[in-house]
């Protein structure tokens, strides 16, 4: 499918000074308008006045002013929000920028991202997440909101804290050494018992370093088969086990980042039960492709946490079915051509997700019947916003921040078409229902 980028502006700027009524009004027509914070589900118009929600009816009037978008089949959801995602800006800027990043994302029908810290330098003083903010206001017009994720540890080292407050106080949503798993026990004690005097979570990256060193895929018959040296699953949930015990003892909020194996989706079910402050995160691709797909070699089918097993996906599934896995996230992780056009041990961890998420999502969890629309719509939206304290919902009177969806367009995934800098992805070619058509925010709406 062709996508043609249409960009209709809400502001001033089409105005005319001897016009009569100076709003701007937009009329989104007889759309699916699903929203699980109100849990509502209808087919009805919304009119939208200078950015924000005038009015929700089933049947609207519109003057010769307001311009109006049919939205017969399609879905109006809370905008989504991916809260991991490396924009690589400070420092690799031949990955990705908040430019071309925030692009991909709002192709890919993400309202807002949370940027990970692993930047050069790291998100590990205010002035780096200040540049952030700023330069995020600038791409694009600004219709993506970036949220800066600020480091644990200064440098993302492990040796000792980051000026916590100073980043939260700065516009910090949550804290992590993505990438870098927080290993030091005191350490990350301390951290939580600071994150949970600002109420923000921790987002871990578990994994036992010992156990995972100079792994490049899920540790197996196959990674023995194809003599690739490998990371088990263990290396993951060991870590989560601990962080779990220190989140119960300190009471802090703690987030598992891109969970992967069936073990590390129970002992944060257990958590949930237990009454642990707990949240948690999937991957597309873990959920869509096993270990098996390493046999091409395809250094885009390399990632950390590894792809795993069959069992390993299907418990991921039915966690995010249960509850115990409480968002969707792509820890979209761009890398150059020549960077993954390498030996498989040597091509660095990641692919790029923004622009194929919403389509693996739909046809893995939606059409096999694992979720309803709602409650994808729910792990895109409603969850990862209310996490990160940034809750939106679709009502009168509101800021109109939304995802317009197709749930029947098929298509192609086509890599050279990305928006992203980057092209790494192992879904090149392959065939999907269900995109994203467009985005509002910011009283901006980007159509395509």
């Amino acid at each position: 499918m062709e996508l043609q980028f249409v960009w209709l502006s809400c502001t001033s700027l089409e105005r005319h000074n001897n016009e009569e009524d100076m709003s701007e009004k937009i009329l989104l027509r007889s759309g699916r308008l699903i929203d699980p914070s109100r849990h509502i589900d209808v087919v009805t118009d919304i009119l939208i006045v200078d950015g924000r929600i005038d009015s929700i009816q089933e049947k609207i009037s519109a003057d010769k002013q307001t311009r109006e978008i049919d939205l017969t089949g399609k879905i109006i959801a809370p905008g989504f929000i991916d809260i991991h995602v490396h924009l690589r800006e400070p420092g690799y800027e031949h990955k990705e920028t908040i430019q071309t990043g925030t692009l991909s994302a709002a192709y890919g029908g993400f309202t807002a991202v949370c940027c990970m810290p692993n930047t050069n330098p790291a998100i590990d003083d205010e002035s780096i997440v200040t540049f952030i903010q700023t330069q995020a206001r600038l791409a694009n017009d600004g219709i993506v909101d970036v949220y800066p994720v600020g480091s644990v540890s200064k440098k993302r080292e492990g040796k000792s804290l980051a000026p916590i407050a100073e980043l939260v106080n700065a516009g910090a949503i949550g804290l992590s050494d993505d990438g870098a798993p927080v290993f030091d026990a005191q350490l990350m004690r301390r951290a939580l018992e600071y994150a949970m005097m600002y109420n923000v979570p921790i987002m871990q990256h578990c994994e036992i370093p010992e156990l995972a060193h100079g792994g490049v895929m899920n540790e197996g018959i196959i990674s023995t088969e194809l003599g690739l040296p490998g990371i088990p699953g263990v290396a993951e949930e060991i870590m989560i086990a601990r962080d779990l015990i220190l989140a119960e003892y300190t009471n802090a909020r703690y987030h598992v980042c891109h969970m992967s194996t069936a073990k590390a989706v129970d002992l944060v079910r257990q958590g949930k039960k237990k009454g642990i402050k707990v949240t948690s995160e999937v991957t597309p691709h873990h959920f869509t492709l096993t270990e098996e797909i390493v046999r091409s070699y395809d250094t885009n089918t390399k990632m950390n946490p590894p792809l795993r097993t069959k069992d390993d996906i299907e418990a991921v599934k039915q966690g995010l079915q249960d509850g115990s896995i409480d968002v969707i996230a792509t820890d979209h992780a761009p890398h150059s051509l020549d960077e993954k056009d390498v030996d498989y041990v040597q091509a660095p961890f990641g692919i790029v997700g923004l622009e194929t998420a919403i389509g693996l999502a739909m046809v893995e969890l939606v059409e096999q019947k694992y979720l309803t629309i709602a409650q994808l719509i729910e792990k895109f939206s409603t969850n990862p916003r209310k996490i990160i304290g940034k809750e939106i919902r679709i009502a009168e009177g509101e800021a109109a921040n939304v995802t317009f969806i197709d749930p029947d367009v098929q298509w192609t995934v086509e890599t050279s078409k990305f928006k992203s800098k980057s092209k790494n992805s192992p879904f090149n070619g392959r065939r999907l229902k269900g995109k994203s058509i467009g985005i509002m925010n910011h009283s901006k709406i980007m159509m395509y």
